[in-house]
């Protein structure tokens, strides 16, 4: 049984069904369509952005790496931060490091064709405590990464959670928002999708404060059916058909450890 994260303030589990509508496809034929990720944050001066191309379904890759674009940031002043391009379709700047409440555009041109986008980078909405959380479901042990904290009342906050088990690739974990509990003390319990934690792990977890329409771009993804063979791809806050996001996000990171013998949460 896979166990996925939980948000909750005095809250009961609700549970969801939902019906899945069977669509024919052709992944071989589709046009092949622009990727950009893009996602900045103020955790150094290095912001990295990748573009890409999808490939059909068949291929033995991905997606094909996309060099001679023209890939720039634009702050809310006026001042310009280009990328220049590194490898495998990343395109670096290693002298820029975003500050809260500015709004960024994006803009990518490769060959004759345009993409645009803006972020807002939100202030950070600080943890009070962290931990692992040793939760009994159905007679099994799961454990969860735990954050405790004071959402700031009147404002909505939108959080995304990217997860690292033992020194591997951080991968997304978990979007979440104060739709229920805005000004509420909250729990965030964050999980691997695809991976319980055991003990022994050591768990890295980054904590981004994030603007709305990254948030609805990730609720969107982590809500696709994952056994689907062809899931749908989330709305894009980027213009002219592009696949992927732009996010200028507040982060931090925190380690933990799955210990034997769960202790409180550290203050």
């Amino acid at each position: 049984m896979k166990v996925h994260h939980y948000s909750f303030v005095f809250l009961f589990f609700l549970l969801f069904v939902s019906c899945e509508e069977v669509i024919d496809v052709d992944l071989n034929e589709a046009d092949p369509r622009y990727v950009i990720e893009a996602q900045l944050s103020d955790f150094d001066n290095e912001q990295r952005i990748r573009v890409s191309k999808t490939v059909a379904f068949t291929e033995a890759v991905n997606s094909l790496p996309v060099e001679g674009a023209t890939v720039v940031v634009i702050d809310g002043r006026g001042r310009s931060y280009r990328f220049s391009y590194d490898e495998n379709g990343y395109y670096v700047n290693r002298n820029f490091r975003p500050t809260i409440n500015d709004t960024y555009t994006l803009n990518v041109d490769i060959d004759d064709e345009h993409f645009e986008a803006i972020s807002t980078m939100p202030e950070y909405v600080e943890v009070d405590s962290i931990g692992i959380m040793e939760e009994n479901i159905f007679d099994e042990t799961y454990y969860f990464a735990t954050f405790k904290f004071n959402d700031p009342a009147e404002v909505s906050n939108y959080y995304r959670y990217d997860i690292s088990i033992n020194g591997g690739n951080f991968r997304f974990a978990s979007a979440l928002s104060d739709k229920f509990n805005d000004g509420l003390y909250v729990t965030h319990q964050i999980s691997d999708l695809d991976t319980d934690l055991v003990v022994g792990d050591e768990v890295l977890v980054r904590r981004y404060c994030v603007d709305k329409p990254v948030f609805d771009y990730w609720n969107e993804y982590q809500s696709t059916n994952p056994g689907t063979a062809a899931p749908g791809n989330p709305t894009s806050n980027i213009s002219n058909n592009a696949l992927g996001y732009f996010s200028v996000a507040t982060v931090q990171e925190f380690m933990l450890r799955v210990e034997e013998s769960v202790p409180a949460l550290e203050p």
